[in-house]
């Protein structure tokens, strides 16, 4: 993928929080991140993100798969929601400095209308981090979605 992750996305510095695509397959993608000092959401004071960021990894893993399947597709990239999520287990409470973490999700199920599933993991090496199932919608229009002109 020659574009960068910014062209995947509909977020802006500084709320990106993932920082390269690492593999993309169908229903399928693979997102990285090194956590800095400057990194948005780093608490100096624990010296670490908190463990609830992770969910932003996720949901930001999943806006980058929709992304790279609409500039695919020859479609804008659009916004969509992140409606909530199953089982958000983190195995290990820990985003450190330093550290690269990988970011994997899977398209579980999508319909017509924009609604979607996706098993979602966070690794660091072969460490399980945080799992979780969520589930996103992304309306065709979002004007229209949320009554603006």
């Amino acid at each position: 993928m020659s574009h960068p992750l910014a062209a995947y996305l509909p977020h802006d510095e500084p709320m990106i929080l993932i920082d390269e695509l690492v593999s993309h397959q169908d229903n399928r993608l693979c997102c990285q991140l090194q956590l800095s000092e400057t990194s948005p959401f780093y608490d100096a004071k624990l010296q670490r993100v908190p463990e609830w960021v992770g969910m932003e990894y996720m949901a930001q893993t999943v806006a980058a798969l929709a992304g790279i399947e609409a500039h695919q597709q020859g479609r804008p990239v659009r916004i969509g929601f992140l409606l909530g999520t199953r089982r958000y287990t983190v195995h290990n409470p820990a985003f450190e400095l330093g550290k690269p973490y990988r970011i994997t999700v899977e398209r579980l199920y999508q319909d017509s209308d924009g609604m979607a599933s996706f098993q979602c993991d966070i690794h660091q090496d072969e460490i399980a981090i945080a799992s979780a199932k969520i589930n996103v919608f992304q309306p065709n229009n979002v004007n229209e979605f949320l009554g603006t002109p």
